[in-house]
């Protein structure tokens, strides 16, 4: 028992001093000087991100609300331009376009 507890000791030890650098994240330098490039550089991209969530989510429910009252899926996005659906399909967002599958409902921003 009394060479167990040395050896735990030893163990605990050599695991627990390991050095380890803290990640950062990749998009940012860590640099003072370039924190507002920075810092435009993620807003950019949260924009992005949610003008491809905004746009595939009104879709989608645009889809969901034809299903309930045509007791179908479109056959194709152009069927939900309609005043009770949609006034006009919304653009994709730059560099991205619509993939609609008919069987299913589905609408994905796929890029172009």
């Amino acid at each position: 028992m009394k060479a167990i507890l040395p050896f735990c000791l030893m163990a605990g030890f050599v695991v627990g001093c390991g050095k380890s650098e803290p990640s950062k994240p990749s998009s940012s330098s860590g640099n003072p000087v370039t924190a507002p490039v920075d810092y435009l550089g993620a807003a950019a991209k949260a924009k992005g991100n949610a003008d491809t969530a905004v746009a595939g989510a009104g879709l989608n429910q645009a889809v969901k609300l034809f299903y309930a009252q045509e007791g179908r899926f479109p056959k194709d996005l152009s069927e939900l331009v309609r005043p009770e659906y949609l006034p006009s399909i919304p653009p994709p967002p730059t560099g991205m376009k619509y993939s609609y599958d008919a069987s299913s409902g589905v609408v994905k921003l796929v890029p172009k």
